[in-house]
């Protein structure tokens, strides 16, 4: 927040041209950025629980770098987390509408269905809009047709309990519970 409050304000100009003022401006700023801040954040901490409860159950799993053999960008894709041939993509909550996104997701799916591993994708929130909501749909219908699953919303944490017997959401309840 120090940071911020000493940054360039020059953008401002396009915040007052839509009738933004400077305070509500910054106000903007500081909301988008501990936005972007906790969201980031949200993902990694989802993404590292989960990679801890496959951990438990199956040593040895866990990130894997796998060479791009569909295109050229990105030169590889990492795999969140690899459970023998089950290539696990971790997200928690996917709310994009971005083609590039998409494109690079599907690049993905393809790389690993061609290394013959099973694609699996974990989102433990589905998005609320209707375009992400559809964009998760093709996801999932690329998921399935490529031979690999999909599992969000209820059925991603079913998914983790039932191949790590951790309970994660119920983890995660209690211990939230106790922070606040």
């Amino acid at each position: 927040m120090v940071d911020m409050e000493l940054d360039n304000h020059d953008h401002h100009l396009a915040y007052r041209l839509l009738g933004v003022g400077s305070t509500d401006g910054q106000s903007i700023d500081r909301h988008q950025n501990t936005g972007r801040f906790l969201y980031r954040h949200a993902g990694s901490l989802m993404e590292e629980v989960t990679i801890a409860c496959f951990a438990h159950a199956f040593p040895g799993s866990g990130k894997q770098m796998i060479d791009n053999t569909v295109g050229t960008k990105p030169a590889q894709f990492e795999i969140d987390c690899l459970v023998g041939q089950d290539a696990i993509e971790i997200k928690w909550r996917d709310a994009t509408t971005d083609g590039d996104h998409v494109s690079k997701e599907l690049a993905r799916l393809t790389t690993i269905a061609a290394a013959g591993l099973r694609p699996v994708r974990l989102m433990y929130f589905e998005p609320q809009r209707q375009q992400a909501r559809k964009i998760q749909g093709r996801l999932r219908e690329s998921y399935l047709q490529s031979g690999g699953e999909y599992h969000s919303g209820d059925d991603a944490w079913i998914y983790v309990e039932s191949r790590t017997t951790v309970d994660l959401r119920s983890v995660l309840e209690d211990l939230s519970s106790h922070l606040r």
